[in-house]
Formats: structure tokens, sequence, C-alpha cells
């Protein structure tokens, strides 16, 4: 098996992606900045119009069959939830994407407020071009019902019944689209908002294989190159601020066996 690598780039996504060729990417895993959640040191600089342009480069250069993984949620203002992360799915699709998968990431918050109950998930929208690739769904939902038989009937598109096959129900089942995955709780990279590596890590399980080329163009600490190299995945990451650059450069250093700086 041939060493994988990694090339980090540091500026702006938009401009980086024009120099990418065309169709190839395979697999895109990113979470781009919530509305204005979070500063970012005052680097952000981030609305509808630098979206569409992230949006356009992506579906250039992503392969026929390929994915993007939308990790994302909206913030609140004057009362009221954004709905940006639908739009951006709505663009996604206005352009020629089809949303593949309607996913959540379920994680505990403590952010009670007093008039809306306590927000505790994220959006993870799985687009793909075309048609999806690669599909290796996780089956590791333990069954209530392990070991015994199926039976009953299934009711088809046209209201007609179909007598299940009796088959004997196996002890793991595929997932949810609803994932269960605890976010970071000791972070100590000094990136406020650290993805946990077993949420990338799933993902490119489910969507991509091993060799595959996997861009995140909202890099960050660096979360999606750690999760590359563990599952033997190439990695393209691209982040603007020079102090985050450097704490992906030092996290995916300390992982990965071949790093280019570019």
């Amino acid at each position: 098996m041939s060493e994988c690598t990694s090339q980090l780039y540091l500026g702006d996504c938009v401009k980086v992606m024009d120099k990418i060729s065309p169709q190839s990417i395979d697999l895109v895993i990113t979470s781009p900045p919530y509305d204005d959640l979070r500063s970012y040191e005052g680097s952000l600089e981030w609305n509808m119009d630098i979206f569409h342009k992230v949006a356009d480069q992506l579906k250039r250069i992503i392969k026929p069959g390929g994915g993007i993984v939308w990790i994302v949620n909206d913030g609140t203002i004057d009362g009221s939830e954004t709905g940006t992360s639908f739009r951006q799915a709505l663009y996604f699709m206005e352009i020629g994407f089809k949303l593949h998968d309607t996913m959540i990431w379920q994680k505990m918050s403590i952010n009670q407020q007093s008039n809306r109950y306590i927000p505790s998930f994220e959006y993870m929208f799985v687009f793909c071009w075309d048609h999806i690739r690669t599909t290796n769904l996780i089956k590791d939902r333990k069954n209530k019902y392990a070991g015994t038989r199926l039976h009953g009937t299934i009711r088809n598109q046209d209201g007609s019944l179909t007598k299940r096959d009796n088959s004997l129900i196996e002890e793991k089942g595929y997932r949810t689209n609803v994932w269960n995955i605890p976010a970071e709780k000791m972070n100590k990279t000094g990136h406020p908002a650290v993805f946990p590596v077993k949420l990338i890590e799933d993902h490119l399980m489910s969507w991509s294989l091993s060799g595959d080329i996997v861009l995140d163009p909202f890099m960050g600490s660096g979360s999606t190159g750690v999760a590359c190299k563990n599952l033997h995945r190439n990695f393209i990451g691209i982040e603007k601020n020079e102090k985050y650059f450097a704490i992906a450069e030092k996290r995916i250093r300390n992982t990965h066996e071949t790093l280019g700086i570019l």
C-alpha cells in the first residue's frame, strides 16, 4: 500500500481551489463558518455571496460520483434562527448536486436558552455529484430482536402487501442517519471549534476508499487531516487564519507519515 500524503494551503479557499484541477476530488468533508457564532480572531469574512463562490468551486473540482459532507448549523439573530444551513443546501441542489442524505450530528449541549429547548445537534448534509460512487454503510447498531426471525408483511408503493422472508435478524444493523458522537471535551489545541476525529473517520469510512483524495476547504484545527491519516486517505487542507493553520499543521505532522506544505 502506497503512502498517502497531505498538502496544506495557507490562504483563501476560493482562490486556492481555483488552482485545483477539475474533477480531481473524491470527497469533501468540511464545516464552514456558522453565521457569526464564532469570530475566529477577527479573520471571519463569511456571507452567502462568498458561500456561492465556494460551492461553485466545489462543483468544478468534485469527481463524478464524488461527495460532499457539509456539517453546518445556524445562528440566532433577533430571536430567529437564520436558516442559513437550508439556504446553502438548496443552493447546492440548484447548481446540480443531489442531496444524498440529510444527517444529524447529535451532541450534548449545556447552552440552555430562556425561550427554546437546549440545542443538541448539527446538520450533516451529504451531497453527491450525479451519483454516490462509494457507500460503505456502518453496521454497528445493536438490534433489539437479534436472533429472532422476520415476520409479517411489507406494504409496497402500490398499496399491495409482500410477506417478509422470515430471515434471521442479525446482532448488528445499519446505523440511522442520526449519529450520537460526543464533541471534543478536552480541547487543548487553541482552536475554538475542534471537530471530533471519530465523526470525520465515520464519514470517511462511509463515503470514500483507501487512497482517495479528500478536501477540507475550512481546515480549522486539522481534524479531517488527522482522520485521513488514520484511514489512509490523501488529504488537501486549506485554512486562511495563520494561527489555526499552524495548529492544524502541527496536529497533522504529528500524525502523518508524509506532509507537504504548499
